[in-house]
């Protein structure tokens, strides 16, 4: 099933064939869950959010339409919902648990070739800032920058998932930059 669009695994799923909606699932759980540990700092969270994108998706397999790419409607439901568990989590004043710089929190530290504590110390003190300069940004400029950044998401298929226009786009990764930069620089800019 590797070499079968997504949308004809759509179909197929919507025909009841498991295995179709299985394939969709192994290929984008990985993106998905990555996303939403972006969003939210915490790789449990990301995969209970991920999980429900998916059932979602499968409940809805009946009314989705190949108007953009399958990608771009799946990360769409996981925006609204990650979203939705943000304010959620706001407002029981909960906050960030884990990493935002890790794809995944089984992962070390960067690794460093040269094997010098020094370095080592010194990217895991850069890490640690840029963790604490995401944490501070807004979850709309947060999931713009995560997209385009880390995912390397078009404009257009950012502006889909998020509901707004390309240049909504574009200004809020402009913003979403400089005001990465700034926090970067008021958290520790002397050790980039």
């Amino acid at each position: 099933m590797n070499g079968i669009p997504d949308w004809e695994l759509v179909d197929r799923a919507r025909s009841g064939d498991v295995d179709a909606f299985a394939e969709l699932v192994r290929r984008y759980q990985g993106p998905v869950i990555h996303f939403c540990q972006r969003m939210t700092g915490s790789l449990e969270q990301a995969e209970d959010l991920a999980q429900d994108s998916f059932i979602r998706v499968y409940r809805y397999l009946g009314r989705l339409r190949p108007d953009a790419k399958f990608s771009t409607v799946l990360f769409g439901m996981a925006r609204n919902l990650t979203l939705n568990h943000l304010r959620d989590t706001a407002r029981r004043g909960r906050g960030r648990t884990r990493s935002l710089t890790r794809a995944d929190e089984r992962e070390g530290a960067v690794p460093d070739e040269s094997g010098r504590p020094d370095r080592v110390a010194r990217l895991r003190e850069i890490e640690s800032a840029i963790e604490r300069a995401l944490g501070q940004l807004s979850p709309e400029h947060r999931e713009v920058l995560v997209l385009r950044e880390l995912h390397g998401l078009d404009y257009d298929a950012i502006g889909q998932i998020v509901k707004c226009r390309r240049g909504t786009v574009k200004s809020r990764l402009a913003r979403a930059r400089e005001q990465l930069r700034a926090k970067l620089i008021e958290l520790g800019g002397e050790l980039l």
